[in-house]
């Protein structure tokens, strides 16, 4: 059977490369025996990949049991798949048959099988070795012939990595690797979905058919669709109940999607959490800061000793700077204005030949570096600048203001 007639038959819609990858894969791996990983995000399709694996096998006649690993309880879930002998735990009245031998002959699914624990790994991976297996509460061996599908949504080797699965059980149902594309892979399978779905729920509602607009189109084209197919089916539905517009526009499709999905687009900086720039953004503040504050104080430097140190001149041409410095440097009160530059005097004892022994004799105050104290000092500042008022002082830091109160404490400001 060919790809198209595998899609007619099972109701698979798409012409995206890798979706026609994983149904060759499919159809090739069905008529074996060989057990099946099928990989892929919430939502994609990966039980319709399970039952084409099933109904084109030898099994086809024999019994589906589809069993979510992360819905049953980790207490129940040796007895919902292996079975229980009577009195075997405290509720056990009867005797129970587990999933495994009612599916005897047939193929059963384990959907999100990175889920089970560990105890229970152990059995499973019995039963794949030599088909044997022991009800819960007794001792007899039991005998199934089972093929096993397993499914999961998250990456089982980094689980393996963590040794919250076990290696060789990943390896014996690994034999065929099988990845679901997500939705936003298949982009240009995005329309035709919808357009099949909306035609279905036209259909069952009774209800005129919808017709997109391009802008509408391309909103659902480049909307990165978390929930795949699942939740465009979703949407198709809501769209075909609620809209009394049957033309809709792309205002339309963003009243049916999530904003806190996101999209692909780039992302700017103010679109990220504040949470996200803590230290490393004060850090940078600082140092970026004082960078500019050595090359004004180069300048003025400069100015000064290219006029002979004349402050009337170096005021007039550099106010930037010297209004810089009024801000930085806390004068006492009432002297606010009393920051001068000292001329040197006609009557003046020093010459200027003695000036580069009075420069090089200046005791130099070395300033910290320690960015610990720059981080403190911005921080003082800004609660200073605001009076106080945390939130405020976060926004002129940029950062949140729960980031700035645990700077506090932490510093013990």
């Amino acid at each position: 059977m060919d790809t198209q007639n595998i899609k007619q038959r099972f109701g698979i819609i798409g012409n995206s490369p890798l979706l026609n990858r994983a149904i060759d894969i499919a159809s090739q791996v069905a008529p074996t025996d060989m057990s099946v990983l099928i990989t892929g995000e919430s939502g994609s399709g990966k039980e319709v990949f399970s039952q084409i694996i099933h109904q084109m096998s030898v099994r086809k006649h024999g019994a589906f049991i589809a069993v979510n690993c992360g819905a049953i309880p980790e207490g129940t879930i040796d007895s919902e798949l292996f079975g229980h002998e009577k009195g075997s735990f405290t509720g056990a009245h009867e005797a129970r048959k587990g999933y495994f031998e009612v599916a005897n002959g047939g193929t059963i699914f384990l959907d999100e099988v990175a889920e089970l624990p560990l105890g229970t790994q152990a059995r499973l991976l019995r039963i794949l070795e030599s088909g044997e297996y022991l009800r819960v509460g007794s001792s007899k061996v039991q005998k199934t012939d089972v093929r096993i599908i397993a499914a999961t949504n998250v990456d089982v080797y980094n689980r393996v990595k963590n040794g919250k699965f076990r290696e060789d059980l990943y390896y014996r149902l690994n034999t065929v690797p099988l990845r679901i594309p997500a939705l936003h892979e298949r982009k240009e399978d995005i329309y035709l979905l919808f357009r099949k779905f909306a035609a279905d729920f036209s259909d069952k509602y009774r209800s005129p058919a919808l017709h997109l607009e391009p802008d509408a189109i391309q909103i659902l084209t480049n909307y990165s669709w978390p929930g795949n197919v699942r939740q465009l089916k979703n949407i198709a539905e809501q769209i075909c109940v609620l809209e009394k517009d049957r033309n809709v526009t792309a205002q339309a499709i963003l009243n049916y999607i999530p904003n806190e999905a996101g999209s692909n687009l780039p992302m700017t900086i103010n679109s990220q959490s504040k949470e996200d720039f803590t230290e490393r953004d004060i850090l940078y503040k600082v140092l970026f800061d004082m960078k500019k504050d050595m090359v004004e104080l180069k300048k003025l430097v400069a100015e000064i000793i290219q006029h002979g140190g004349n402050t009337a001149t170096v005021l007039a041409d550099n106010p930037q700077y010297i209004n810089q410095l009024y801000r930085d440097v806390e004068l006492p009160a009432g002297q606010e204005h009393a920051f001068t530059i000292q001329q040197p005097t006609p009557n003046s004892n020093i010459s200027n030949n003695n000036s580069d022994y009075f420069a090089h004799e200046a005791e130099e105050v070395e300033e910290s570096l320690s960015l610990v104290d720059k981080e403190s000092d911005l921080i003082k500042k800004a609660l200073k600048k605001h009076k106080g008022k945390r939130k405020f002082a976060a926004q002129e830091l940029g950062i949140s203001e729960r980031t700035l109160y645990r700077k506090i404490k932490e510093l013990n400001l």
